[in-house]
């Protein structure tokens, strides 16, 4: 059963628990003031026909007179019932067949709160009644200055309840059913209407929940914000619900499609590597095996130059592994950045020497470009310097014969822009998308910068910032990032892993 037929069917139930209270409270309102129209209307008519009859005579009471008494009211209002009570309650005089008197004595507490005038109406013991209660009339009955006796008369009979038996209550619940009837269905039909407006964006949320793909396209964000504002429009919950969740289906299929765009990325770079690592040690391996074999036939020349192109392989091999385990150290957390201030430009200047004979060789001027004071940065001095040394041996590479590598520091505010550029060819269009990402192109070639710009991508990434590309006229390729001045800046970048 759906929710919106639960609903409907608690609404039915509710509705007719309701329906009936409220008819049996009318109808109990009802004859109620009928009671009190009947028994204020008929209030001293004890009084008169106490005052109008001979009940007592020189030996007092006369019970027989209520039987002369009764007849002739009998004719003028079918319904009245006369009794003569004693000053103890007991019923001693009536008009009532032997069989029909169920009750010998009255209880006096309602007689002496209609006497005493309290609100109406009052009910008081029916003598042809087991336990019935009905509206009355009273009135004392004096001799001598004493009581003694009540005339009791009760003002709606046997004869009214059989009429009433006859035709009166069946009609009335009748009504009363059909009013019920009649009621319950058009509140359920307005109900049933209401909750299906009400429901319509809940079953229109479970269709979106149920159709969910997360390998489905991301949802425009102009049908989010309109959701949205449909929502804040409409200020209820199951709009807030259903734009919150195509929110979260957009936010994770962007994400699966994140993990699997990275998931393919490590496959892509595992494969990659293990290509890359082929030919150096297919090399390495060759040169050895020629200086094993031939070993007594190699003049010291030939043996030093195998020997060097063995070394320079080796060494290849040997760089490409401890970059491939920086970068997963770096990736998977096991880097802790220790922030200290340093003097950039003396660390600029250390790396200028280090590279400073590759630099001759290639005829290629390493320019440092300085403002006149550069404050000290905070930030992990080891890591940074393998971020300079990444960027510096980069552009050496892609720099040619007789060309500049340029590092610029410029203080902009609380941070110092670091840049490094140089005056190669630079990097193509289309080999940009994925730079510091993806050190492979599609085909497996190695992208310009490969392993190098990753390791700068996560170290930084580590320290809160990130690198950029540049676009500068006349130059090559330039890089760029900041590194912050103040400490509290600093740890407040640095993300707790």
């Amino acid at each position: 059963m759906s929710l919106t037929q639960r609903l409907s069917l608690v609404f039915a139930v509710l509705l007719l628990l309701c329906s009936g209270t409220s008819v049996w409270l009318q109808v109990r309102s009802s004859k109620m003031h009928e009671l009190e129209v009947v028994q204020g209307l008929s209030r001293d008519l004890a009084q008169h026909i106490a005052r109008d009859t001979q009940l007592m005579d020189a030996n007092g009471l006369k019970p027989d007179a209520v039987r002369q008494l009764f007849g002739q009211l009998m004719l003028v209002n079918p319904s009245v019932e006369v009794y003569l009570l004693d000053v103890n309650g007991n019923v001693i005089g009536d008009a009532a067949p032997r069989d029909r008197m169920l009750r010998q004595q009255v209880d006096l507490g309602p007689v002496q709160r209609l006497l005493a005038g309290e609100p109406l109406p009052i009910l008081g013991d029916d003598p042809r009644s087991a336990d019935g209660r009905k509206v009355f009339s009273v009135a004392p009955l004096m001799v001598a200055g004493h009581a003694a006796g009540f005339l009791y008369v009760v003002l709606l009979g046997e004869a009214h309840d059989q009429f009433a038996e006859r035709g009166a209550i069946s009609e009335a619940l009748k009504t009363a059913l059909w009013s019920i009837g009649l009621v319950a269905l058009l509140c359920l039909v307005a109900g049933l209407a209401a909750f299906g407006l009400i429901t319509r964006p809940l079953r229109r949320l479970t269709d979106s929940v149920g159709r969910f793909d997360i390998n489905a396209a991301p949802i425009a964000s102009a049908a989010l914000d309109t959701s949205a504002a449909s929502g804040r429009r409409a200020e209820d919950e199951i709009s807030v619900l259903d734009a919150t969740f195509r929110q979260m289906q957009a936010r994770l299929s962007e994400q699966w499609r994140t993990l699997t765009r990275q998931s393919q990325d490590r496959r892509e770079l595992v494969a990659n590597i293990s290509h890359d690592l082929r030919t150096p040690l297919a090399s390495l391996h060759g040169y050895l095996e020629v200086l094993s074999v031939k070993d007594a036939s190699l003049s010291p020349e030939e043996r030093r130059r195998y020997l060097g192109v063995a070394l320079d392989q080796s060494r290849k091999v040997g760089g490409l592994a401890q970059s491939l385990l920086d970068l997963v150290r770096l990736e998977h957390g096991f880097v802790v950045p220790v922030i200290e201030r340093f003097s950039l430009t003396d660390l600029v200047q250390d790396i200028f020497q280090k590279f400073e004979l590759s630099a001759e060789a290639k005829a290629i001027i390493l320019t440092p470009d300085f403002a006149t004071r550069i404050p000290g940065v905070h930030a992990d001095l080891g890591l940074i310097e393998r971020v300079l040394t990444n960027l510096l041996d980069n552009a050496l590479r892609h720099t040619p014969r007789g060309g500049e590598v340029r590092i610029t520091l410029s203080p902009q505010g609380q941070f110092v822009d670091v840049t490094v550029s140089d005056s190669g060819p630079g990097i193509a269009p289309e080999l940009r998308d994925g730079l510091f990402l993806r050190p492979f192109n599609i085909g497996g070639a190695r992208r310009d910068g490969g392993l190098g710009l990753r390791i700068v991508h996560q170290i930084l990434q580590l320290h809160g910032h990130r690198v950029e590309l540049l676009d500068v006229l006349g130059q090559g390729a330039t890089f760029r990032f900041a590194l912050p001045v103040d400490q509290q800046t600093a740890e407040r970048m640095v993300p707790t892993l």
